[in-house]
């Protein structure tokens, strides 16, 4: 059975789609069967696949809204192994529509029952809020993983989503797990960086992934060229970086 992973952080500019994007297309090449829900209205993970959000007629709106079965939303993408739920503009609007909807919280794990068999791993990008789409992931979801940037507010706001995480395993999703904390756009060259990993590590060690992304200039241009880093560089130290997270996961599930 897969395993459905949140990519979670209200922050917004952490590297949640870079992470979704490259980390799913790292465990494709490492032939795992993998499928990428976008879950944020900005549609980033869409087009940083190619996949222009214009053209979506069937995504993750429709998923919500239970229009559409999860496996006739699903696109194919050219990378290796990976599938696409893609995102439009509209999901903006399903927050509010589904707020008089009973158990509208369950909305996603709903959508993907029996998904699980198709997939090793179910990847959600979610949107850099906390609000009724980011809930839904988190309950759909067997784990979490946060990405935090290395710069000066990197703790902010880190707190209020460990105490969602917290409620969200007390009340609606006991089995939540948090498959750990991603240092991103690290350079070791500033103290700031250094000071900020160690400041997570003394806080949160237990949690925290060995792999650290480093800045990388091909990780920040792949999205405009509509591909991950593996197919745009894959030789990069960003490809190396996602490609030891994907391992990392996979050595932590045997």
């Amino acid at each position: 059975m897969g395993k459905i992973i949140a990519i979670a952080n209200q922050k917004g500019g952490v590297g949640k789609t870079t992470t979704s994007v490259n980390l799913a297309a790292s465990l494709g090449v490492l032939e795992k069967k993998v499928l990428l829900i976008d879950a944020d209205p900005q549609a980033n993970a869409t087009s940083g696949l190619g996949i222009s959000a214009d053209d979506v007629e069937t995504g993750t709106y429709q998923l919500l809204e239970h229009s559409v079965k999860a496996k006739d939303a699903v696109i194919k993408t050219t990378s290796p192994n990976l599938d696409l739920i893609p995102a439009h503009i509209d999901l903006v609007a399903i927050e509010i529509e589904l707020v008089d909807k009973e158990k509208r919280e369950y909305m996603f794990r709903e959508a993907l029952l029996g998904m699980e068999d198709q997939y090793d791993y179910i990847l959600i990008d979610c949107a850099p809020s906390l609000g009724l789409l980011t809930l839904n992931a988190l309950i759909a979801a067997h784990s979490v993983i946060i990405p935090i940037q290395c710069e000066y507010f990197a703790l902010e706001g880190l707190g209020k989503l460990l105490s969602t995480i917290k409620s969200v395993q007390k009340i609606h999703n006991p089995q939540l797990d948090i498959e750990g904390m991603l240092f991103t756009m690290y350079d070791s060259r500033l103290r700031l960086s250094n000071q900020v990993v160690e400041e997570v590590r003394q806080h949160f060690s237990e949690m925290i992934f060995d792999t650290i992304v480093q800045r990388n200039i091909r990780l920040s241009e792949a999205p405009s060229y509509g591909e991950s880093i593996i197919n745009y560089d894959a030789s990069s130290k960003g490809a190396v970086s996602y490609l030891n997270l994907a391992h990392e996961i996979i050595s932590k599930d045997k």
